[in-house]
């Protein structure tokens, strides 16, 4: 058994990965004895992720707010807290907050064999995320 104390700062999160303010408390990154990287993720009102895909998939367990999630070619969806997320590897999509409440998520993924966890893609446009 580990235990990592408290301790660890808030970082916002970087503009090419996100469109408005965000901040990040990671939880655990992969290492050699884990390929399971998570962290908590907070979005204000309007801010949101880049396309982005996960070469072993995502899962986001929503804690607080209301948001939105998308997949390429798909439906924007409202995710409430308590619900859970599921994104297949290789999925493009995005996630956020609406336009007028804040979203906090759970982020859980898992590196792959040269301990990749997120491919970055292009901002999502006022277009989509309103759609």
């Amino acid at each position: 058994m580990k235990v990592t104390r408290s301790g660890g700062q808030t970082a916002a999160g970087p503009a090419d990965w996100f469109t408005g303010t965000v901040f990040i408390d990671g939880i655990r990154n992969p290492d050699d004895q884990s390929a399971v990287g998570c962290a908590h993720v907070r979005f204000t009102p309007g801010a949101r992720t880049a396309w982005h895909h996960h070469p072993k998939g995502q899962t986001l367990y929503v804690t607080d707010g209301i948001g939105y999630v998308a997949r390429r070619g798909g439906d924007v969806q409202e995710i409430c807290p308590g619900d859970v997320v599921y994104i297949e590897p290789g999925e493009e999509h995005w996630h956020g907050a609406t336009p007028d409440r804040f979203m906090a998520h759970v982020a859980i993924q898992e590196a792959d064999d040269q301990g990749e966890v997120v491919t970055w893609l292009e901002h999502v446009g006022d277009d989509e995320y309103g759609a």
